[in-house]
């Protein structure tokens, strides 16, 4: 790609806003464009309060971030996404956030259902906060025709979430999901930070992803005050980072398995996740991973004598991993039913943006470990884990790929943990650089976290931009249930498991 308009930088880089290129509107969004028609991915789009616009485009094969902003002249521009639909959920969002209306956009509605953050007034002209879920939806008309209305409250312990089908019989015409019921506020919340609390805030996006936030968070804060931790420390990160992939693709492929009635698997996987969130556990005292990690170091170190207990550990969870879900692939109408359902085309995420599982169960070749390598990742690359035909199958094999790799690379890790010296504990961090930004990547287990920061004179977060995985992929489930069976939602649906707070933020 030979866009000159935009900076390149770096995952984890920060710089000053002074070298971030400023452009002119129409020359901000041919940029965006000329990107998209060149492969690059628009990894990020979002506004700060003074009506200034920035993109961050992924370059992925050059391993490499492209920014750009721009400055409004007022709270209307043409909007992108009639030309490149990864920006169309971006568009949507900046103008709830700010009041900052994309004109043209063809599914203009809320994503988060709150009132703007700045003086303008809401683009749907509410006074006060609506419902979440509550918009107007895409309807199919004819006289066979009949909606189907599912959520927010469901049967499962799950997160609420709302989802309005159109069908024909038992065909789905076309799916709707309206989300917005798990929002939380933390982007604002973060502002003005870090502060006591910004970790915590961070480690919450997602509950399931708190490492691969916390790690997106603490790479960022390290950049902006000039601090790059010991290897060791990341050798830790990366064991955290991979026990919480792997504890939760053991428990997807153990519920996908129940949603299609084969109860070896679903019973032995419930139980065998356990097990990898309980290595978790022991390191830190949370099967999910909080206050292990922290800016600048690790609030719980893995001594050498702890990562030698945990060896025979990881080798009993990963030899029952691997029985259970033997069983799973030996299992011809569990396959047959996953080979039938939740297909979607690598063209399709392209056109979207999609990462992680589902991308790569398409065939498109996207991890932020090998893209855009950080921490141990640059030492100990992962392979790539892939399937072609991307429907549920796919997905769950990609999975399985995936917690192969993530074995691999944690025995070779706690082993050589087993063999350092602990690093002294990290002191406290410098201030942060005045008036700068960063952009910060990891691999969560659901694929690409993007955290983005811009500071202000004084080194405290002016704007804090966060894009989970979700917030990409779920217009790609919609898309995969198009032409299928209604009965097929809830497997199809868990094949992707995105995460509503991680969406709704």
């Amino acid at each position: 790609m030979n866009n000159k308009s935009m900076r390149i930088i770096r995952n984890g880089e920060s710089l000053p806003l002074a070298e971030v290129p400023e452009l002119s509107l129409p020359a901000f969004q041919e940029a965006i464009l000329e990107g998209a028609r060149s492969g690059a991915r628009l990894a990020c789009l979002c506004a700060d309060g003074d009506l200034r616009l920035f993109a961050v485009l992924a370059e992925d094969a050059e391993q490499r971030l492209r920014v750009a902003r721009t400055r409004l002249d007022g709270s209307r521009y043409p909007s992108l996404t009639p030309y490149c639909p990864q920006a169309h959920l971006f568009e949507r969002e900046i103008a709830e956030q700010y009041g900052i209306i994309p004109e043209g956009h063809p599914w203009f509605k809320p994503v988060r259902f709150h009132q703007p953050w700045s003086d303008q007034p809401s683009p749907w002209g509410r006074q006060v906060d609506s419902p979440p879920g509550v918009t107007n939806f895409f309807q199919v008309s004819g006289d066979e025709v009949h909606e189907v209305a599912v959520g927010p409250v469901h049967a499962g312990v799950i997160e609420p979430g709302h989802f309005r089908f159109q069908c024909h019989g038992e065909t789905v015409f076309h799916l709707e999901v309206a989300l917005g019921f798990q929002h939380r506020g933390l982007e604002r919340a973060l502002q003005g930070g870090p502060h006591a609390l910004s970790l915590k805030q961070s480690e919450t996006v997602s509950g399931d992803s708190s490492i691969a936030h916390a790690w997106a968070y603490c790479r960022l804060v390290e950049s902006l005050a000039g601090v790059e931790v010991p290897t060791r420390t990341d050798r830790v990160r990366g064991v955290a980072l991979e026990l919480e992939r792997a504890a939760n693709h053991v428990g997807d492929l153990g519920a996908l398995s129940g949603d299609a009635g084969f109860l070896p698997t679903a019973s032995f996987c419930g139980r065998i996740r356990g097990d990898w969130l309980n290595l978790s556990a022991e390191v830190c005292g949370s099967r999910l991973g909080r206050d292990w990690l922290k800016p600048g170091g690790l609030r719980h170190d893995l001594d050498p004598a702890m990562a030698q207990r945990l060896l025979p550990r990881l080798d009993q969870a990963w030899a029952d991993s691997r029985d259970a879900i033997d069983l799973l692939w030996g299992a011809s109408s569990v396959m047959l039913r996953f080979e039938a359902a939740g297909h979607l085309a690598a063209a399709q995420v392209r056109e979207l943006g999609m990462v992680g599982v589902p991308a790569r169960a398409c065939g498109v070749d996207l991890d932020v470990r090998k893209d855009h390598p950080y921490g141990p990742y640059r030492q100990q690359p992962v392979p790539s884990s892939l399937a072609e035909s991307g429907n549920v199958q796919s997905r769950a094999w990609v999975r399985w790929l995936e917690l192969a790799e993530s074995q691999k690379h944690l025995s070779l890790a706690l082993a050589d943990l087993s063999r350092c010296e602990q690093d002294p504990p990290a002191g406290p961090l410098p201030p942060l650089a005045t008036d700068s930004l960063c952009v910060s990547l990891t691999e969560g287990w659901r694929g690409e976290v993007l955290h983005l920061a811009l500071t202000d004179g004084q080194g405290r977060f002016s704007r804090y931009k966060i894009v989970d995985p979700s917030f990409h992929n779920w217009f790609g489930l919609a898309l995969a249930l198009r032409g299928e069976q209604i009965s097929d939602f809830p497997l199809c649906n868990k094949s992707f498991n995105l995460s509503y707070c991680g969406h709704d933020l």
